[in-house]
């Protein structure tokens, strides 16, 4: 019984003290340059789930586990604006049964993560859901709309959810209301200027800040239709060998640590 008791406050100082040094570092972080706008490809929850023998849909789960994780350092380092890529369009290619568990979860989770006192409440987070929302089912639609409905009077920072969606289909959207736009106006000019297509595009029309870092995980180095139009010339991609659902503080800090280090030089 002693030694039980014992236990036990030896894993609470421990557990106390990683939480302090955490707070700690990244409070040392927070005092160097912050991106404002940084972006997630949340990729291997499957070869997550493989490796550690699990099924895909737990592989998925655990993947949001590590959404709530690293949205909450994104917080706390004062980071305005988080974008993540939750599901693509392509996706609805995927197994029937694959598909209507990541639509179940989307559902279950997203209004959880919105309750009253829960993360995007504590950090005044407002939730867009960015991509094609007449391809989901209507009860997940339905979900979705009451997430950013209860989330919209949050003014601290900003969480994308990009659901379905591709960047083909943003950059195509927007060109076609850039062009309504100027038939409407009868501009017998023609002209469609660059400007008018950023703004049109889903991350400016939710009120996002341009995107300074996108970061894809589990070692696979290739953008799969991701904010193609946002990834300009400013933007750092970074690549990280680790799988979604493992992702931390860990791994964050070097990304943060090489932002820095080229906002300094530069």
């Amino acid at each position: 019984m002693i030694f039980q008791l014992i236990s036990r406050c030896c894993s609470w100082l421990a557990d106390t003290a990683a939480s302090n040094a955490q707070r700690l570092l990244l409070a040392v972080l927070a005092a160097g340059p912050i991106p404002r706008h940084v972006a997630f490809v949340m990729d291997g929850n499957r070869r997550y789930a493989r490796m550690h023998q699990k099924k895909i849909q737990q592989g998925h789960s655990e993947g949001f586990l590590a959404l709530r994780r690293v949205l909450e350092i994104c917080m706390r380092l004062n980071i305005h604006c988080v974008s993540v890529y939750a599901f693509a369009i392509e996706n609805f290619k995927r197994s029937p049964e694959e598909v209507e568990a990541l639509m179940n979860l989307a559902q279950e989770k997203l209004l959880e993560i919105c309750q009253h006192g829960d993360l995007l409440d504590e950090y005044g987070v407002r939730l867009n859901v960015l991509g094609n929302k007449a391809l989901l089912p209507r009860d997940v639609s339905a979900a979705m709309a009451k997430a950013e409905d209860m989330t919209r009077h949050n003014n601290r920072a900003i969480l994308n959810l990009c659901m379905p969606y591709a960047a083909r289909n943003d950059i195509a959207t927007a060109v076609s209301s850039a062009v309504h736009n100027a038939l409407e106006k009868d501009d017998t000019t023609g002209e469609i200027m660059e400007d008018d297509i950023d703004a049109r595009m889903m991350t400016s029309v939710a009120g996002s800040p341009p995107l300074d870092i996108l970061v894809r995980t589990s070692g696979v180095k290739r953008l799969s239709d991701y904010l193609l139009w946002q990834c300009c010339e400013d933007t750092q991609l970074q690549f990280s060998s680790t799988y979604w659902p493992d992702f931390s503080l860990r791994d964050f800090i070097p990304i943060i640590l090489d932002y820095q280090q080229k906002v300094w030089s530069s």
